[in-house]
C-alpha cells in the first residue's frame, strides 16, 4: 500500500502528530511519503491508496489559510477509491475544538474518498504517553482498515 501524510502546522503540534503516524506506518509494509500541504498539488493525492490529512484549527473552527488553495484544488478532483483519514491539533479553549479536522473530512468525503469514521483530535502537542498512544493506535487502525478495504 502507498500512503501519503499531508499536514500544515504552525507551532509544530500537527507536524508532531504526522511524525508519529509516519513512524507507525514505516513499521508496516507501507510505502510512506510525507509533505506539507502548502507545498504540493492536490492532484498528487491520486497516486496514493491511503491519505492522512492533518491541520491545526484556526479561529472558530476554520481551515488554516495555508491549505485554502489546496482544498480549492480538491474541488476539481474525483478521489473515488482513495481511503482517507483526518487528524489535527487544537485547543479546547476555542468553541469548535479541532473544527478543521471535521471540515477536511467532510470535503474529502464529498470528493469521493472513503473516509475513516474516527477523527484524531489532539489538544496542543502529543506530549503525554496517552496522547502518543492515541496517535499510534489511530495510525494502526487506519492502516488495517485501508488494507482490509483494498482486499474487498
Amino acid at each position: 500500500m502507498k500512503a501519503f501524510i499531508g499536514y500544515v502546522s504552525m507551532s509544530g503540534n500537527t507536524e508532531d502528530i504526522s511524525n508519529i503516524i509516519k513512524d507507525v506506518l514505516l513499521t508496516t509494509e507501507c510505502e510512506v511519503d510525507m509533505e506539507c500541504l502548502d507545498e504540493i498539488e492536490a492532484a498528487s493525492l491520486l497516486a496514493y491508496d491511503c491519505i492522512f490529512i492533518g491541520a491545526y484549527t484556526w479561529g472558530d473552527g476554520d481551515l488554516p489559510y495555508e491549505v485554502e488553495d489546496f482544498f480549492e484544488e480538491l474541488n476539481e478532483l474525483d478521489l473515488d477509491g482513495i481511503h482517507a483519514a483526518c487528524f489535527g491539533s487544537g485547543e479546547y479553549a476555542y468553541p469548535k475544538f479541532c473544527g478543521a479536522v471535521d471540515v477536511m473530512a467532510d470535503l474529502l468525503n464529498e470528493r469521493g474518498c472513503d473516509v475513516f469514521a474516527e477523527r484524531l483530535k489532539i489538544e496542543l502537542s502529543p506530549e503525554s504517553d496517552e496522547q502518543i498512544i492515541e496517535c499510534q493506535q489511530f495510525a494502526k487502525a487506519v492502516y488495517e482498515w485501508a488494507l482490509a478495504k483494498q482486499g474487498s
